[in-house]
Order: C-alpha cells, then structure tokens, then sequence
C-alpha cells in the first residue's frame, strides 16, 4: 500500500458505518453480528474465539474432543463437528476462523473462500509455496466480497505503524536492506514413534488430514514447536516466527514477489526434520518510492552483525535492521531505535499531525470483523499474507535443491532450477483436495 492508502486503513467514521448490503446502522447492532465457524478451538484457537466473542458462534470444529467440550460449554447452541469438511457444509456459516495445525491451513482457508466466507487465518497462512499461491489466488477471486486476515497480530500494535512510517518517510534515508531474526532453536531428530492406543478423544487420521500417514505420538500434537519442525506438518521457524518478523519488513519496504533466493542452512538430522538454522536472501525489485532492495533472515541461533556498538543489542532474540544510505534502524515488536549516519535528521520530515499518521488499528480481530460488516479494509488480508508467507517458504525450497533461484511466481517455477517442482508443492493423501 502507498502511504496515501496506508492513512485510510481503520479510518472509517465513528458511530455509523456501511455495511456491505448498503444499510446505515451501528456496527454493534444485535442484528449484525457475524455467524462465526471456529476450526481449531484450542490454543490460538481459544484466543481468536476471545478476540471474537462479541459475535454469534453457530459451529465450533476440533479434533481433540476435550477441546470442543470446553467451548461448547460456552456456547451450548453452536453446532459441534471433528471434520472441518463437514463443518463448511453448515449453511448458516458467515465467517470462519482457521486455527487448526500447519499441515491443514491452506485447505481450510480455500474451501472456505471458495464458499464465500470471511476468513481468520492463524499463521502460517499456507505450508508451501503452491499452497500460499492458491490461498492468495482464492481470495483474489472473492476480493470484494470477502474479509480475511492474517494471524500476524503484532501487525496492529502502534509501534509497527510508527516504524513503518518512519522508513517510508526517510528516517534512514533511501532503503538498501533488511536483515530480520529469529534466535529460536527447534528441536531436532526423526518421526516420532508409535504409541498406542490412540486416545479415544483424538481423532488421529483427521489430525493427519492431507500429510502422509504417521502413526500417533502424542508429541506431535499441543502446540506448534511440537509439529512445525516435521517437512510433513509445519515449515520450520521461517514459517513460524518468519510470519511475525518478516512482516515487519514486507510493511515497512512495500515488498511483494521477489525475484530471486538463496538459502542455506545446517544438515539436517534426519529426513523428517526442517534444518536446525536457515540463513536466506531475497533480492525486490525497484517499486515507486524505493530503489530494489535486499531481504536478510536468520534462525537458529544465527544473526546479523549489528552496525554499530551504539545498539549494543547482540542479546536481542529477535529483531529487524533496516540499513539506508542516511542511517539504521533497528526493531522489535515493541520498539525502534534509530541511529543517523549523516550526523543529523535534518533529511527527515516528522509526521504534524495524526492527520499524517497510520491510524490506530482498532484491534486485529477487531478490524476482520469490521471490514466483514462494512467497508473498512484489513492491514493483513490474504493478498498481501499470501505474498509475504510465498515469499518466506521459498527459502526452504531454496534450501533444499542447494542453488540460487531465478522465481516466476505466475507460473510457479524456479526458471532456473527445473528439480525445485517437487518442493514448491506437496503431494496429499487420497481423498484430500487442497483448492476444494
């Protein structure tokens, strides 16, 4: 988004808003509250049913039937299913939130776009690059019609609108480069082994929804250190944490598909298993504010070296550098410390008034609601998620075939590198169709 556009995100008239049907009426109205689906309600699940509790939860889906019994609990009318499938046939469903495991994301999200629904998505978006493509593909097709948004909820804090603002404005001069982190250390080894029996509460062959067969271990299952570190359930810390970090810099540089990537990153310890640490680059070709720029990540204990002692922050778990010809900046989720390299700012133009600011995010959950309701646009909808997470998986394919990639993102295919087919996609199970 240009800063003209980014300034009318949330912007939206107090107290009366338009609805999508035409009418006027208080958004908070009983008789306007979403019909929510909620897939996955345990967890992230759990919090994004909290982020929604001001609407209507007319079907609740889980695998784990301790999970369901909870939030029927809370909402005794809804509907209750172990298959997601089943769920999305339910007529009255207005909206869906997807907060399920990796491996199922991309399927949940189509087959709901592809029936008109407003959609949540926790992150990550999708757990392969085809499978980004055809998410932001769908949405695109109901653009519109449809609200989505992506699960990257540090997105609406106000420190990301102020850094966004500040390397959009000049702060750091003309942008060269950013180089984000993760310190994250994964856990290693293969498939876990068979334990048996499987809980009666656990629908397993569900659990695996479209990934090859693997027999129940319950250390799979719980959160997403568990499974995310498996090539056949998650995408590592890039598709994890890759999804927060990198976000900063995909907002704050106004990127989109890159045109090439490398990666590189450890042995790893067996078959099963993404590599313990990652290193990747991007190159971004020019836009209409800013010359072509390069894009840095690092995980698994791997940083970049800080530009300076003034930062003196090589302790830091997590961040983002951003590097221009007039300065640096580096950022967390919760701050940004600039450092000029010209000996003042006398270059930079502070925002006036709010005026010139990126309005306030009236919450995450707060926004896919609203922009489902009315005319009000999310700042993390799945045009822009789907990009980013197509962007960020692309280093693991990278990763895997050993060689720099030339991307044509249209066709998806590495021009270069005929032998990346096979790990831009995922073959599934019979019976399970990803654009359903």
């Amino acid at each position: 988004m240009k800063r003209r556009e980014l300034l009318k995100v949330g912007a939206a008239g107090a107290g009366l808003v338009v609805l999508r049907s035409g009418m006027l009426m208080g958004a908070d109205a009983p008789s306007n509250k979403l019909n929510i689906a909620a897939i996955g309600v345990g967890g992230r699940g759990g919090a994004d049913i909290n982020g929604c509790k001001s609407e209507n939860f007319v079907a609740l889906c889980d695998v784990h039937e301790k999970n369901l019994e909870k939030q029927a609990k809370r909402f005794p009318k809804a509907k209750t299913y172990v298959d997601w499938r089943r769920c999305l046939d339910q007529k009255d469903i207005d909206a869906v939130i997807c907060a399920t495991t990796d491996h199922t994301h991309a399927f949940i999200n189509t087959w709901a776009l592809n029936r008109g629904k407003h959609v949540y998505c926790e992150k990550p978006l999708a757990n392969s690059v085809e499978e980004a493509h055809v998410v932001r593909e769908a949405y695109l097709k109901q653009k519109g019609k449809v609200a989505t948004q992506h699960g990257t909820q540090i997105h609406s804090s106000d420190n990301y609108r102020r850094m966004v603002e500040m390397v959009r404005g000049g702060a750091i001069g003309t942008p060269k480069e950013a180089r984000v982190w993760c310190s994250r250390v994964p856990k290693g080894g293969g498939y876990l082994p068979e334990v048996t029996p499987i809980p009666s509460h656990i629908h397993w062959d569900l659990w695996i929804g479209p990934s090859p067969m693997h027999p129940y271990n319950p250390g799979y299952v719980g959160w997403c250190l568990n499974w995310n570190r498996f090539w056949d359930f998650g995408s590592g810390q890039i598709g994890d944490m890759g999804s927060h970090m990198i976000d900063m810099a995909y907002w704050a540089l106004d990127l989109g598909i890159p045109t090439t990537c490398k990666a590189e990153g450890s042995m790893p310890r067996s078959e099963a298993t993404l590599p313990i640490w990652l290193t990747a680059e991007w190159d971004h070709p020019a836009n209409d504010w800013r010359p072509a720029v390069k894009v840095y990540w690092y995980d698994g204990g791997k940083k970049p070296g800080m530009p300076s002692k003034v930062f003196n922050r090589d302790g830091m778990f997590k961040g983002v550098i951003f590097s221009g010809d007039k300065g640096y900046m580096i950022c967390d989720y919760g701050y940004r410390i600039l450092m000029p390299t010209k000996g003042d700012m006398t270059h930079y133009k502070t925002p006036k008034t709010e005026k010139d600011l990126i309005p306030k995010s009236i919450g995450h959950h707060r926004e896919w609601i609203e922009a489902a309701k009315t005319d009000r646009k999310t700042t993390c909808n799945f045009d822009y998620a789907g990009a980013m997470i197509e962007h960020n998986l692309l280093a693991l394919v990278a990763y895997r075939v050993g060689k720099p990639l030339q991307w044509d993102s249209k066709n998806l295919k590495a021009t270069n590198c005929p032998e990346a087919d096979k790990y831009i996609r995922k073959t599934y199970r019979e019976g399970w169709t990803l654009n359903g």
